[in-house]
């Protein structure tokens, strides 16, 4: 059982405290990734763990060792980096097997270690090849692979394909699927690509200025962020935030009142959890809001209302049209697409059942905590 531990971990760049005291525990064999913005302390966080960053307070666990001050070859983790970090003198069977030769193996061992790694990875027919005439995707497997012969307790990958084009990432992803099926092991993950986190992960790990912002699986953060910040990172298209404010009384019921006139009811879910006055922001994804005859057909609250299409994306098998609110552009996304005029207006349809409202001082979802 190889379960992964942070307790109270700060780190310090002399006076500049970077990452702020976090806990996070990850299961054995479980896939969790750590996503964020550039700077929101997610590579130092895995550094961290692998030993390669000294932590300044705090303890880090692997399995049943607390390992604050070994060294990152006493810790039985493999890390797999985003330039791939191969000898370019050695052929692929040579780069795989080059730390078990380092670590005296015996030849035997080695060579089935990595034949093992090789047909996992669909390397057999690269083995003699040197990295040069190897492709992008082809190079970042033999850099997992390498990883994979040293039968770590823990993988740490960072950043693994952003050195990719769009479709090889695609691809790639696929593969660390596949690997993480067959391995079963532990995998820590850092990432900046939304996409690649809610793809790949059990959980996914959200920070922002060295602070963990919510835990939770893909389909958790995705339909309950924790806050504004939650909600606005995750998803694509990105989340539309109106502001809004709650009016109304008991008798006509609570509604947040938009620019434009547009006055939508507070769902009923949130009508404990708002106040006359409140200031909301109003969090919509496009695909809750479609023209009519345009969207899915689903049960629940809705409301409708007509705004302008300015501009249109077609992608397809959907359209994303852009609009405006007062002076916030909105996104909605219209199904089974048709050819649409400049300024063409249209009727759309709310989801009510699937709004999102924060609170506009603390940024907070007003539906409470939802760290899991």
């Amino acid at each position: 059982m190889t379960e992964v531990s942070l307790q109270q971990v700060v780190k310090n760049y002399g006076q500049l405290e970077v990452v702020h005291s976090i806990d996070l525990e990850i299961k054995d064999s479980e896939f969790v990734v750590l996503v964020g913005p550039s700077g929101c302390g997610k590579s130092t966080t895995l550094r961290m763990i692998a030993g390669l960053e000294e932590i300044s307070g705090g303890t880090i666990k692997i399995g049943d060792r607390i390992v604050n001050d070994l060294p990152p070859r006493d810790r039985n983790i493999s890390m797999v980096f985003q330039n791939y970090a191969l000898y370019p003198h050695m052929t692929v069977r040579d780069n795989l097997g080059f730390g078990l030769k380092i670590a005296k193996l015996p030849e035997s061992e080695i060579g089935r270690r990595v034949d093992e790694a090789a047909e996992i990875l669909g390397l057999g027919l690269y083995m003699d090849r040197l990295p040069a005439a190897l492709s992008g995707g082809q190079r970042q497997r033999v850099a997992m692979g390498r990883a994979i012969v040293r039968k770590p307790d823990v993988f740490l990958f960072d950043e693994p394909l952003s050195n990719l084009d769009a479709k090889l990432r695609g691809q790639m992803r696929t593969e660390i699927k596949k690997l993480h099926k067959r391995v079963n092991n532990t995998i820590v993950y850092v990432t900046h690509d939304q996409v690649e986190a809610m793809t790949l992960a059990d959980r996914i790990v959200i920070m922002r200025d060295g602070h963990i912002e919510q835990v939770g699986t893909p389909l958790d953060v995705f339909d309950n962020p924790a806050n504004i910040f939650v909600a606005s990172f995750i998803g694509s298209p990105p989340m539309n935030q109106l502001d809004g404010k709650v009016v109304g009384d008991e008798k006509s019921g609570l509604q947040i009142a938009l620019a434009d006139n547009i006055q939508i009811p507070v769902p009923t879910r949130a009508q404990k959890s708002v106040t006359k006055g409140q200031a909301i922001i109003v969090g919509i994804r496009p695909d809750d809001l479609t023209p009519v005859g345009h969207g899915m057909m689903d049960a629940g609250e809705t409301v409708s209302f007509d705004l302008t299409v300015s501009i249109s994306e077609p992608l397809g098998t959907e359209t994303i049209l852009f609009s405006s609110i007062g002076a916030k552009e909105v996104q909605g996304k219209m199904l089974n697409p048709r050819p649409i005029e400049g300024d063409e207006r249209f009727t759309f349809n709310l989801s009510l059942d699937r709004v999102h409202l924060f609170d506009a001082e603390s940024g907070m979802n007003v539906l409470g905590d939802q760290n899991g």
